[in-house]
């Protein structure tokens, strides 16, 4: 008969509701050798993350003992599989070279020019609206000498599997221990390890593609194309503090959760964090899960917290999991997040911790969660407040901008502030924040960058223009009269068009073996905000009406470029919520925008219903409803008196509907 349990223990059990804590340990597996190499009995040079040989053919390289090793026709169809994917990347190499050779030249112009109120493209044609006087006129040349940038058609040929040939460099191991403590005496332990992969699985085989001839001059020709891509770009990998310390391949992560909150964090980890800043991750592998994520989970618990709330989201609105547990686990979490940082700020210490969950609360919304979801929650820009003065008192501002500071390493959580800065900044239809940061940087020929090319793909010179135009709007609804406002609209469309003096066309951000070209897929994004930054700013212009040609050209060349962004669910157009919205906003029926903008939601599947996507495609289609069903809109190609037809803004949209969305 057993011993009847202690009054302490009882109280122990109680404590923790009966459920036994779990310890959590993640690490980063050592390197033993390629089995791929081995299985293609090729020389492997044991690179790493990848060997030469896998990265050159983007076939995975698994340095931990496969399960298909030990077992003969598993070896074999794995052998069989590796030949396909080698003959698919031949394929894809063919067919990049076609594309090269046979991409046609865009109609010229309106790349290089900035649009305004009326046909401001063409240099010989001065019709104004009513609102703007010929006397503006010579404010608005805006042709500039850039031309016969060639947009190279877009690749329909090429299959998805071919085109996202990343593979992980590395995967993590999550060991979770389960033991009762009765009387502070261990008990019963448990113990396994899940392992999940920082990127996305290899691609499965599937149908062989015909093969390619293998003549002397096209191997010469792949031969130079590989030789070009491995030099296109050596990418830093320690370009960001993180404020963590130096990264180590033997780091241990210990988190000690219930088992309710172990189901999250795992979830977390394996479906959440892969997703979160795929450009960063496309250009320095690894850094967001053992730089930045899996350490502040270990030494920040409102970090945690954060995260765990952010996991519950997820599983709510992906994995369809409803019932008032998720949303008591989403609401637990996201209020013990607040109560720590409200501990931690009446203290004023852990700035660094503080700044770093805030903007998790912040960003991490702009991946998960649907709008309409009805739980309560504080507004992001509320939160940003707090980020702001976090970033203050930080001092880092000073320290990206002084040339006598000049760190070897530029603080992760100033440029994650200032991409939310910039573009937050033109949803509430206001001046950023650190507007003269931005400007200083962007007039400093030391050290002008922020690193918001690195994280979230366009160029930082265009991102400090987009704050610019931000700081105009604002200027002009405090209200600059119109001839200073279309003076410092042309100023700012020269500055654009010096972004793109050495620019070509977009092309398929792929190498010639079908990996994935970080430095290519930078440029076409870059290229796309600074489309919509066009867009944004013609949009100031006294008179504007999306049915003028300058907006509809720029429409056409933004959904031309856009094609040439990776899409579906292993996609970029998550990245693009702001160049959608800008674009969207102006776009008329029946454009091949709104025809593809429906596609690339098609393509993403249910990941188009939640996160800053979902709320996007929703108020698009609520501005395009109302703009649409206005009476006497006018179709393209009215005449200059029937284009100052009333437009409503999708800001406006916002506000009636009483929504309160970050887009970016």
């Amino acid at each position: 008969m057993a011993a009847p349990q202690s009054s302490k223990a009882k109280s122990a059990s109680k404590a923790n509701n009966g459920k036994p804590k779990t310890k959590t340990q993640m690490h980063r597996r050592s390197r033993t050798g390629c089995y791929t190499c081995r299985l293609r009995r090729k020389k492997c040079d044991e690179g790493s993350p990848m060997c030469t040989a896998c990265k050159h053919l983007g076939l995975q390289c698994e340095y931990k003992r496969p399960m298909w090793w030990s077992n003969n026709d598993m070896r074999r169809k794995h052998k069989d599989d590796i030949k396909t994917i080698i003959k698919r990347k031949k394929l894809s190499e063919k067919s990049s070279h076609s594309i090269q050779t046979s991409v046609g030249s865009s109609p010229p112009g309106l790349t290089h020019s900035l649009p305004t109120s009326a046909t401001f493209t063409d240099p010989l044609d001065r019709n104004r609206s009513a609102s703007i006087d010929s006397h503006f006129s010579a404010a608005f040349n805006f042709n500039s000498p850039p031309s016969g940038a060639e947009y190279g058609g877009f690749n329909a040929s090429m299959h998805p599997e071919i085109m996202f040939g990343s593979y992980s460099p590395y995967e993590i191991d999550v060991k979770t221990e389960r033991q009762m403590f009765v009387n502070d005496v261990p008990t019963l332990r448990e113990s396994h390890i899940s392992t999940f992969s920082t990127f996305q699985p290899p691609p499965p085989a599937g149908t062989i593609l015909s093969s390619v001839p293998f003549d002397g001059e096209w191997t010469e020709q792949v031969f130079q194309e590989r030789k070009e891509s491995l030099s296109e770009e050596t990418l830093n990998v320690n370009f960001f503090d993180f404020s963590h310390g130096p990264s180590t391949d033997t780091r241990q992560i210990q988190i000690e959760l219930d088992e309710n909150d172990q189901r999250l964090l795992d979830h977390f980890i394996q479906f959440v964090l892969p997703t979160i800043f795929p450009i960063l991750e496309s250009n320095q592998h690894g850094s967001v899960s053992s730089d930045l994520i899996l350490p502040a989970l270990q030494s920040n618990s409102a970090y945690l917290h954060c995260c765990l709330s952010i996991a519950a989201q997820h599983l709510k609105s992906h994995a369809n999991v409803t019932g008032e547990e998720v949303d008591q686990d989403i609401m637990r979490h996201r209020y013990a997040t607040i109560w720590a940082l409200c501990e931690s700020l009446k203290k004023d210490e852990n700035h660094q911790q503080i700044l770093e969950a805030t903007l998790g609360l912040i960003f991490f919304q702009c991946v998960v969660g649907r709008f309409d979801d009805g739980l309560l929650d504080i507004p992001w820009h509320q939160h940003f407040q707090a980020a702001i003065s976090l970033v203050q008192k930080l001092d880092l501002p000073r320290i990206v901008s002084e040339p006598t500071e000049n760190p070897t390493q530029t603080p992760f959580n100033m440029t994650l502030s200032s991409w939310i800065d910039i573009l937050g900044a033109t949803m509430k239809g206001r001046s950023p924040t650190f507007a003269h940061t931005y400007r200083e940087k962007h007039l400093s020929q030391v050290n002008p960058h922020l690193g918001l090319r690195e994280l979230m793909g366009c160029d930082d010179r265009v991102m400090y223009l987009i704050s610019e135009i931000a700081c105009l709007e604002s200027l002009k609804k405090d209200g600059m009269d119109d001839f200073t406002l279309c003076q410092h609209v042309s100023a700012l469309g020269e500055q654009i068009s010096l972004t793109e003096m050495s620019e070509t066309g977009p092309k398929m951000p792929f190498n010639a073996n079908g990996s994935l070209s970080p430095k290519q897929l930078s440029k076409n994004m870059t290229t796309a905000f600074r489309l919509a930054a066009r867009i944004y700013l013609c949009s100031l212009v006294p008179g504007f009406s999306p049915t003028q040609p300058s907006p509809l050209g720029l429409i056409e060349k933004l959904t031309t470029v856009l094609q040439h962004i990776p899409s579906g669910p292993n996609g970029f157009d998550r990245n693009l919520v702001w160049v959608y919205l800008i674009g969207g906003s102006v776009s008329l029926p029946g454009s091949n925008f709104r025809a593809f903008f429906h596609d690339r939601l098609a393509q993403l599947g249910d990941l188009a219903s939640y996160g800053s996507m979902g709320r996007v495609a929703t108020l698009l289609h609520e501005v395009w409803l109302q703009n649409d069903s206005m009476s006497g809109v006018s179709t393209p190609g009215s005449t200059a008196s029937e284009m100052a037809q009333p437009h409503i803004h999708w800001r406006d949209v916002m506000q009636m509907k009483g929504w309160d969305f970050l887009l970016i």
